[in-house]
């Protein structure tokens, strides 16, 4: 602390520098501090400040963006580094949900987007919490509440809502559509996350009424299908497998149009679609009008391989050994009717 505090009675190493100089009231109560010497402290021209309701920062002189953060995450309740409950692996189920989350623009800052300003510009940090939670917003805090905590990552060690989250949140509070425009694009462009996730978040959040985001979606679902497109490029030539037609429109001779594929290998009689399908009121029809298509291409005698953009972005190799096993079997089955292929 400082030469005017008295003595901790507890040491401070299990805190990092920044939650060494920003503190509770309970924290400096813990430490030896009463309420009345903090309130000393906060005096005029005093070493200290109150930052928040309940939250000091023990230095004169404007907080930084990192002292502000952990202010924030404070206030609404969040423990101190040391005195956290453990994040459970994955795959293991969590015990009880966290209490404060940062998201917003303050947590796509934390995930590394150019597109979002940077914290020390923000005048308000969002900070996630349970619907139930008594707390009031204040200060630069401004509390989102949640019906269900999602999953925090921890960065810098803060816990921050994971991107789609964070970018629902952004997106609520933002009219600006080129603004909303580049953060969806960044989210997918950089691989942060994929187009499906954000449409479920901004559908969740009731976000896809207003025009500007129905049409930064729009963007957003074009360049999530060219990503995935260019993975799937680059998994036919990194992996081996042998060059397909790619986007192309098949028929029956003198017959009905059977449909559109993203690659298709006519020796084989294999196809690979792309499910860059997104959560949104027209999913059912959309998914019908799959299972229909991939129903009648089977029936011919063609092998339909359905591969999600997240697939191709994390696990590249299993999915061309998916493919390759495919093409392979080809061998011992009965020939494959004969359609027309047509460029799409």
């Amino acid at each position: 602390m400082n030469h005017n505090t008295p003595l901790s009675p507890r040491p401070l190493s299990h805190l990092t520098d920044v939650q060494q100089r920003v503190l509770s009231a309970n924290q400096l109560r813990a430490h030896g501090v009463s309420a009345a010497r903090t309130a000393a402290q906060c005096l005029p021209g005093g070493p200290w400040q109150q930052l928040l309701p309940g939250v000091y920062v023990l230095h004169p002189g404007p907080a930084t963006s990192e002292e502000r953060l952990h202010a924030a995450l404070l206030y609404a309740g969040w423990p101190a580094a040391g005195r956290a409950k453990a994040i459970p692996a994955q795959g293991q189920a969590r015990t009880e949900a966290p209490q404060a989350i940062v998201t917003g623009l303050a947590a796509l800052a934390l995930h590394g987007f150019s597109s979002a300003p940077p914290l020390l510009s923000l005048d308000r940090i969002d900070i996630l919490v349970p619907r139930t939670r008594r707390l009031r917003s204040t200060g630069c805090v401004q509390l989102v509440r949640a019906h269900a905590m999602p999953y925090e990552e921890m960065i810098t060690g803060v816990p921050v809502a994971p991107v789609p989250r964070a970018l629902a949140d952004a997106v609520a509070v933002l009219g600006d559509a080129q603004a909303v425009r580049r953060l969806l694009t960044e989210a997918v462009r950089r691989g942060h996350t994929e187009p499906a996730a954000i449409v479920r978040e901004l559908t969740q959040a009731r976000l896809l009424t207003r025009a500007h985001v129905v049409d930064a979606v729009d963007a957003l679902l074009a360049e999530g299908r060219s990503i995935a497109e260019e993975r799937l490029y680059t998994m036919v030539r990194g992996f081996g497998l042998p060059d397909p037609l790619w986007n192309v429109d098949l028929r029956l001779p003198g017959g009905p149009h059977l449909g559109g594929l993203d690659a298709y290998w006519p020796e084989q009689a294999v196809a690979v679609e792309l499910d860059t399908r997104a959560p949104r009121q027209d999913d059912d029809a959309m998914w019908s009008e799959y299972t229909r298509k991939r129903e009648a291409l089977e029936r011919l005698g063609i092998t339909v391989v359905h591969i999600t953009p997240k697939k191709l972005r994390d696990s590249l190799e299993q999915q061309a050994a998916v493919v390759r096993t495919a093409l392979m079997a080809s061998t011992d089955r009965e020939p494959a009717a004969y359609v027309v292929v047509l460029p799409r």
